[in-house]
């Protein structure tokens, strides 16, 4: 059976702490394909003042999958009105993919928050849920939450080193004008200064 991961973000902008997750969920829960998810408004930053728009942050999702095999990206919920739930996607994916197992894939402090999201509990009827620590010290909390929600649906933890980048602190940099290269692959930092991203005050 295929084993597909699926991504979502505002990813605004993605960056290399994205696609270290990506990496280690691929290798760690032997994902087949790992599907990108850009989301048109997320649930959490509805009133989000530095989004840049749909079509830049489809783009430079683009140009990031391209640089891990077996990557792919979908705009099913830029193109969906309303806000992006979670719930909506994965049903998506189901009927997408019938015969595949489904791994939501979600960093640790998304998953210590899960119980708060739109219609949780029919989340993991459609799909696993595969959690990347981002955290140095937080597995006793993810081991904990793990346990609770086993008996709602599958729950796989994978061990990383730990990547702390976020898309705050690039936006920053652009903003203060220093270099953030080394945040992303080359081609989104192309795209972002090509298209002066993230500059205004």
């Amino acid at each position: 059976m295929r084993r597909i991961g699926i991504f979502g973000g505002s990813f605004n902008p993605i960056h290399n702490g994205h696609l270290h997750l990506i990496r280690t969920a691929k290798a760690c829960l032997g994902l087949d394909q790992v599907i990108l998810v850009p989301a048109r408004v997320s649930p959490f930053k509805q009133h989000h003042t530095e989004m840049a728009s749909a079509a830049d942050r489809l783009a430079m999702c683009r140009l990031a999958a391209e640089t891990v095999p077996g990557c792919s990206v979908d705009s099913c919920e830029l193109e969906r009105e309303g806000v992006s739930y979670t719930v909506d996607t994965v049903r998506y994916f189901r009927q997408q993919y019938p015969d595949a197992e489904l791994v939501l894939l979600v960093g640790s402090d998304m998953f210590l928050s899960f119980c708060r999201w739109h219609r949780w509990q029919e989340i993991l009827q459609y799909a696993g849920l595969g959690v990347v620590s981002r955290e140095a010290d937080d597995r006793d909390a993810l081991e904990a939450q793990q346990q609770f929600l086993l008996q709602y649906g599958k729950i796989f933890l994978c061990s990383a080193d730990v990547y702390t980048i976020s898309s705050t602190k690039i936006r920053e940099s652009c903003k203060n004008q220093t270099d953030f290269s080394c945040y992303l692959p080359e081609k989104v930092v192309q795209y972002i200064v090509s298209h002066e991203l993230y500059q205004q005050e």
